[in-house]
This record gives C-alpha cells, structure tokens and sequence, in this order.
C-alpha cells in the first residue's frame, strides 16, 4: 500500500540525505523548499587580488622612504632580523643593465631598529650597489638626527645633531674610511668653534674658537684633551662595530659591512 508523503517529509529527508552526502548543497534544499536564498555569486580569478600585500596596503605608515610603491621596475623583499617577529629589514632592488649584463642591484634599504613599526633607517645606493646616503633617527623621536654621505661605498661626512634640535651640531670627516677630523658647535649658535685633527684614529690636535669669530684662538696638545679625545673617539668607534655587526646579522650585503656609524640605541 503507498503511502502519500507530505512536501514538509520530502523536504525534511532532503535535509538529512544532504547532510550526510553534501553539506554544500544545503543551499538547494533551502532554495526548493522556501525560505533561504542562493549564495552570493564567486569572484573569478581575474577578479581576485593577488598582488603581494605590502604595509601600506593594510594603511599602516612605516614612514618608507624607499620609493617602491608603483614601480613595475623595483622588487621588493622584506625579512625579520634578529629579536624581530614581524619583517623590520627592507629592501628594494631593481634590475640595471641590458642584455648578458642585466642584473639586479640593491637600490634602497631601511630598517626598524627598535621595532616600533616605523623605519628609522634609511640608506640609499648606486647602480653598482654602493652606499651613497644614510638619514637615521636615533632617538626614536619621529626626527633624523644623523645624515652620513659616502663615496665610493665609504663613509666621508657624517653631520650629527647630538641635542636633538633639528639641526647637526657635530660634523666628522672621513678620509680612506678613517676619521680624519670632527668639528663641533659647543655653544649651540649654528657654526663650529672647536676642531678636532685625527691621524691613524688618535687625536693630533684640538682647536678651540673663544671669541665666537670662526677662528681657531687656542691649539690645544695636552694630555688631558689628547685623552678626551681619544676617548670619543674609541667609544665611536666601539659603536660603529656594533652596529655593523647588528646590520651583518640583518643579512646586509658586504658593502654595508663596517660602514654604520655609531647609533646610540636610545628608546622612547
């Protein structure tokens, strides 16, 4: 004898053989019997964003300086360095040369050195992957306190602005890659009054300026300012080292190597 079965029965095992078969369809038996509506179509692949997703594109300002947004030609790579859980470290490179001689040259490097989300390192290179500039925030206040200009791949200038006002008030010249003079504002007018002569990284001779003309008044060669001296100088030095050393554990290449200056690691 048959049995008339009900829609609301049909339905209900409808349910049930789907939930055992094919979870997915439950959307059909919803659409069949009332009640329910059909998913939202898919996007196609052609539709779907599959660009690599960089800081800027989430809306977070890491202050990058590395022009890299909007160029086809620059690769970016980003890396975690030590102690770090998110990438700190990047680098922008970009293909030079043509035909057997095209290669590809770092361009740009920048680094969050207190892992605040904002790069506070910035460094810029040539075309044969040599240091060229450097800007660095050292006190981590928002402002570059130390601009460092190099030739060759080595470090010649590097102006410092030790009280944080915006403006360098020490300036140190290379010659070879060694310190060959420092010239400082002491009285905090703008211009340089005492002056600093180095041979083979200790101090020769210190000059000092007294009544503010820009000339050297007094030459000083005492023990006590040859001491000072050579005490700044190796603490700069000590400095220098470490952060090299940090930057070779970041994965810079060779030429960045024992061309840093010294950073106080100073934190907000």
């Amino acid at each position: 004898m048959n049995r008339r079965v009900g829609p609301a029965t049909v339905c209900a095992r409808l349910r049930a053989t789907a939930l055992q078969v094919m979870p997915s369809s439950l959307w059909l038996v919803a659409v069949a019997c009332g009640g329910g509506s059909a998913p939202p179509p898919q996007p196609t692949q052609a539709e779907v964003d599959t660009r690599p997703r960089l800081p800027g594109d989430a809306g977070v300002d890491d202050r990058s300086r590395c022009e890299f947004r909007g160029r086809i030609d620059r690769e970016v790579v980003e890396t975690a360095g030590p102690g770090a859980l998110q990438p700190n470290v990047r680098r922008v490179y970009q293909m030079v040369g043509s035909g057997d001689s095209l290669h590809k040259v770092i361009m740009c490097r920048e680094i969050d050195t207190n892992l605040d989300g904002i790069k506070d390192i910035f460094r810029t290179y040539n075309e044969k992957g040599e240091s060229l500039h450097e800007e660095a925030d050292t006190n981590y206040d928002g402002r570059i306190d130390t601009w460092i200009t190099f030739s060759g791949g080595r470090i010649v200038k590097e102006d410092l602005d030790t009280d944080f006002d915006g403006r360098p008030d020490v300036w140190k010249f290379y010659t070879g890659g060694q310190l060959s003079r420092i010239q400082r504002d002491t009285n905090r007018d703008g211009r340089p009054d005492r002056w600093e002569f180095y041979t083979a990284g200790k101090v020769e001779r210190i000059g000092v300026d007294l009544d503010g003309d820009g000339h050297v008044d007094r030459w000083d060669h005492d023990e006590q300012a040859r001491a000072l001296a050579e005490e700044q100088a190796a603490a700069a030095e000590r400095n220098a080292k470490a952060a090299a050393a940090t930057d070779a554990g970041m994965g810079a290449a060779p030429l960045d190597a024992g061309t840093d200056a010294a950073r106080p690691r100073r934190r907000r």
